[in-house]
């Protein structure tokens, strides 16, 4: 999973898996799931972001998401 922000036009994208968007839904103003060519999900895109997550807990989220890839066991 992939979690990406832009801060300048406030977009949200979380990424479950790679893949070429063949469809899209949206799930409500502003939100937008894209499917692949099986209807399975691949992302979620978050318009205006700032207004429907608190984007500092997103930040804390994503270090520790890229701390435990840097890990070896």
């Amino acid at each position: 999973m992939k979690i990406k922000y832009s801060k300048d036009s406030d977009i949200l994208i979380i990424t479950l898996k790679d893949g070429t968007p063949e469809d899209s839904i949206d799930l409500k103003e502003g939100v937008i799931l894209h499917l692949d060519k099986e209807g399975k999900p691949l992302e979620l895109e978050i318009l205006d972001a700032s207004q429907f997550v608190q984007l500092e807990e997103i930040s804390f989220s994503t270090s520790i998401i890229s701390s435990e890839k840097r890990a070896s066991f």
